[in-house]
C-alpha cells in the first residue's frame, strides 16, 4: 500500500505543482477576497451587536463595512452577492466532467449538498444585501439531476459558526454529520470528548478588515476511533495527524483540521464495521466534518478539485462503488472561477 501511495505522490509532485502551491495558502482565501470588496475607515464599522436593521433600510457600500467586512450581532461576516450565475453554472459543468468520466457507470450512490455562509443568517436582516441560497441550490441540483441533494440549511444556525471566521464549528455539527450520514444509509453513533485549543483563535475576518471583535475559542472533537484512523495526504507522500497541532500556532489556527488545503487526503479506519468507502468532493469546510463521517467507513478519500485538476482525477483516485459526495459552501460555488 505504501509503494502505490508513493507512487500517486511522485505523479503528483511532477503534475501538479501548480495546485500544491496554490494549496500552500489559506484554505478559502482566493474565494473570500473575491467577494464584494469596498473601503471605508475602520472606525466606521458597524459594531452593533443583536440589534437587528431594517432590510429594506438601503444599503450603501462602505458606510457600515470595512472592505466588504461588517459586524452584525457580534459576529463578522464578508459580504458575498450577488448570486453570479454563470459561476453556479460553471460549478455545475466541473461537477458534470467528473460525473460523465469517472463516476457513470462506477458509482451509483452520488450524493450533493451545499453549505451556507454567515451571510445566510446575518445579511439581509441587518440590512446588507445577500445572495438568494434557494435560487443558488436550486440552480445547481437542477444541473445535477444524477446526485441525490442533502438539505442541511434547516440543521444550521448563526452559532454553529465562528464569530471571526468564515467557518463553522467542528463541535456545532455532529448534527449535519449525521443528517449527511443517514441520506447516505449510514448511522453515525460516536460521541465525543470536546478539547479546546489553547490559544485564542482570530479568524480570516480579522486579516481581511481591520475590525474590533473578540476572538473566537476553537474546540476539536476526539475520540478513540478518531485517534485510531490514518491520514495519508497524496501531495508530500507522508502520514499526518487528523488535527495538525504544528499549525495551531500559525496565522491560521483552522488549518488544524486535516492540515487546512490539501489537493488529496485519504482517511482509513481501521475499526470501520463496514467496507464502505466515500470520495468526498469538497472545500474546505470538509475539514472538521470528514472527521465526524469517518466513523461510518473505512476509508474517505477527499479530494480538492481547486487544486487538483479533474482531468488528471483518474490518476490518482480508483472509483469502484464508492459513495459519492459533493459537498460545497456557497461561498466557493458563487466563486468556482476557483475550481479548475
Amino acid at each position: 500500500m505504501m509503494k502505490k501511495y508513493r507512487i500517486i505522490a511522485a505523479a503528483m509532485a511532477a503534475l501538479l505543482l501548480c495546485g500544491c502551491e496554490a494549496a500552500s495558502g489559506s484554505s478559502e482565501s482566493t474565494t473570500e477576497d473575491s467577494s464584494a470588496s469596498v473601503s471605508t475607515p475602520a472606525e466606521d464599522i458597524d459594531e452593533t451587536s443583536g440589534e437587528e436593521l431594517s432590510s429594506e433600510e438601503e444599503y450603501v457600500p462602505g458606510e457600515r463595512d470595512e472592505n466588504g467586512v461588517y459586524i452584525a450581532e457580534g459576529y463578522a461576516a464578508k459580504l458575498e452577492y450577488p448570486l453570479d450565475e454563470k459561476s453556479i453554472t460553471y460549478a455545475a459543468k466541473r461537477f458534470e466532467y467528473v460525473y460523465e468520466q469517472y463516476l457513470k457507470g462506477t458509482c451509483d450512490n452520488i450524493y450533493v449538498s451545499v453549505i451556507p455562509d454567515k451571510n445566510y443568517f446575518l445579511a439581509e436582516r441587518n440590512g446588507y444585501p445577500s445572495l438568494d441560497y434557494s435560487e443558488l441550490t436550486e440552480m445547481l441540483t437542477g444541473q445535477m439531476d444524477y446526485a441525490e441533494y442533502i438539505d442541511i440549511f434547516p440543521l444550521l444556525e448563526l452559532s454553529d459558526y465562528y464569530c471571526t471566521d468564515t467557518h463553522w464549528r467542528q463541535e456545532k455539527i455532529t448534527d449535519v454529520a449525521a443528517k449527511i450520514a443517514s441520506a447516505m444509509g449510514v448511522e453515525l453513533k460516536a460521541e465525543y470528548t470536546q478539547t479546546v485549543l489553547d490559544k485564542p483563535f482570530y479568524g480570516v475576518h480579522c486579516r481581511q478588515a481591520e475590525i474590533s471583535i473578540e476572538p473566537d475559542t476553537l474546540i476539536y472533537l476526539e475520540n478513540e476511533f478518531l485517534s485510531e484512523c490514518t491520514v495519508y495526504d497524496g501531495e508530500t507522500d507522508s502520514y499526518i495527524d487528523v488535527y495538525n497541532m504544528e499549525l495551531a500556532a500559525g496565522d491560521d489556527p483552522y488549518e488544524i483540521f486535516l492540515s487546512g488545503a490539501k489537493s488529496l487526503l485519504t482517511i482509513d479506519n481501521p475499526n470501520a464495521t463496514t467496507e464502505k468507502e466515500l470520495v468526498i468532493f469538497r472545500d474546505s469546510y470538509a475539514c472538521s466534518i470528514a472527521p465526524l463521517l469517518a466513523e461510518g467507513y473505512s476509508r474517505i478519500t477527499l479530494v480538492d478539485i481547486r487544486y487538483l485538476s479533474p482531468m488528471l482525477l483518474g490518476r490518482f483516485v480508483d472509483f469502484h462503488g464508492q459513495d459519492v459526495l459533493f459537498l460545497y459552501s456557497a461561498l466557493v460555488l458563487n466563486n468556482s472561477v476557483t475550481i479548475k
